[in-house]
């Protein structure tokens, strides 16, 4: 959850504020009591601001405690340029909340802020509602996971793990404009790394991680495609990640792979999916975003997806339409996480219809391919994607679904069995996907999180493209 301040704009003169301190204090405990109870941290200013100073220093003081949003509450008539003061003070998003109770007019107050805040180009929210209304603390609370998501790329660092991968110039960014649109720093590093860190990964650790893999997965050995040192190497590529992550203090990353990893050493279908999962063979851990073939717009979008809905994010490719059913099949490699098997935080209840398959064709050099099925749900659906040079959202909503297993099995053997596979039953017409979706991968978590992410589009000032049937 996010990190909120809250800051009461009152009357400035003394003779009536000094008559409704107590009606504003009562007002704001249950706003803050409702943010908090919501799973929020609140940080409240001293006093509700009755003079410009206080204005000013509330404002430096909440800006001080580094809050991702915050709420400016009108519970009476307040003077508008206090707001200004504050808004003066503050650099991150403004909420202007107005309590809807009829003995005071709180929400003339916001109307005259707002105002003047638009005429000085000062971007804000307006909301209103008393201040224990569950609509209004979602609505807060949608715009504070928004400005936690946005606040949290910036200042962070993408690991570039090799160029770009057979010729996808949608998987390539302008490091530029990363710094300059997300405050996002780009570090290039060669995957020769991996193969070095890799082989002199600890043995014991490298076992350790191969039986647990044997204990509670299904691993299809074939004795030349997949074998237990292929498995292993595998396994020491994960561990060579995370040494990468830990050195160069990496907040989220993308390894190439193709072709010179799956050609000559392994394909990285299982350091992907475990970086991608809460946990590994030690227990839990923080969920670290990978997207395959060094897919840095992806990888974006997987981060702030990330960061909105706490969850891990699925990576895919749009590999078929299954016109007869106006299904998707969602495939790529072994890049899904195994959490979404069955969207468990108990790896062994994911990892039993998880199945480690030999690599396919397309992969010389062999390794294991992490297979599933992701589990049935509702789904958000995008990617940043550009046009012209200039980021958009593709979103969209959409359901996950399963069947038996021997529809199942027709359907995965229509494209690469061996690979992992999400049904997606999207609200997009096929033609209006093919025809205006701007990449092959596409991106997803669990439930309908479009509100947040079309106030990232505001907060970015990117365009939002949205796809739907209506």
């Amino acid at each position: 959850m996010a990190r909120i301040g809250v800051i009461n704009i009152s009357d400035g003169r003394d003779y009536v504020h000094s008559g409704i301190t107590d009606f504003i204090r009562s007002n704001e405990d249950k706003l803050v009591a409702s943010l908090t109870a919501a799973g929020h941290e609140v940080v409240r200013a001293p006093s509700a601001v009755s003079a410009n100073t206080l204005a000013t220093s509330h404002a430096r003081g909440i800006e001080a405690a580094d809050v991702d949003l915050t709420v400016l509450h009108y519970c009476v008539w307040a003077f508008p340029h206090f707001t200004m003061l504050a808004a003066g003070a503050l650099r991150g998003p403004l909420v202007l909340v107005a309590n809807t109770d009829p003995v005071q007019p709180g929400m003339v107050g916001m109307l005259a802020a707002g105002g003047a805040l638009d005429q000085i180009g000062r971007d804000h929210v307006r909301l209103w509602g008393a201040p224990e209304d569950p609509a209004l603390i979602a609505e807060i609370g949608v715009r504070a996971s928004a400005a936690s998501a946005v606040a949290r790329l910036r200042g962070a660092t993408f690991g570039r793990i090799g160029g770009r991968p057979m010729g996808m110039n949608t998987t390539v960014a302008n490091t530029d404009q990363w710094q300059r649109k997300f405050g996002i720093d780009v570090e290039e590093i060669d995957q020769w790394e991996i193969v070095r860190r890799a082989e002199a990964a600890d043995a014991g650790e490298k076992a350790k991680a191969r039986a647990w893999l044997e204990q509670h997965a299904t691993v299809r050995y074939d004795g030349a495609k997949l074998t237990p040192e292929l498995l292993e190497r595998q396994i020491g590529s994960y561990l060579a990640m995370r040494e990468l992550i830990d050195e160069w203090h990496l907040d989220f990353s993308g390894i190439k792979g193709q072709p010179e990893l799956t050609g000559h050493f392994a394909t990285m279908d299982v350091a992907e999916a475990f970086l991608n999962d809460p946990y590994d063979w030690n227990g839990p851990k923080e969920t670290h975003v990978c997207a395959t073939e060094a897919d840095m717009d992806g990888a974006l979008t997987m981060q702030l997806m990330k960061h909105i809905s706490g969850t891990p994010v699925l990576f895919a490719d749009v590999r078929h339409y299954h016109a007869d059913r106006d299904i998707w099949d969602l495939c790529n490699s072994g890049q899904h996480a195994t959490w979404f098997a069955a969207r468990s935080d108990d790896p062994a209840e994911n990892l039993a219809r998880v199945t480690l398959h030999p690599e396919v064709f397309f992969f010389p050099a062999g390794g294991a391919s992490v297979e599933h099925v992701a589990a049935p749900g509702e789904m958000t659906l995008g990617r940043l994607t550009r046009k012209d040079g200039e980021y958009r959202l593709q979103l969209m909503l959409g359901e996950f679904e399963n069947y038996d297993e021997p529809t199942t099995a027709e359907l995965t053997a229509r494209s690469t069995p061996e690979w992992p596979h999400a049904f997606a039953r999207l609200d997009a017409p096929a033609e209006t996907f093919l025809s205006r979706f701007g990449a092959n991968h596409i991106h997803a978590i669990p439930g309908d999180r479009r509100a947040e992410l079309r106030a990232v589009c505001a907060l970015l000032d990117i365009a939002l493209d949205e796809f739907t049937r209506g």
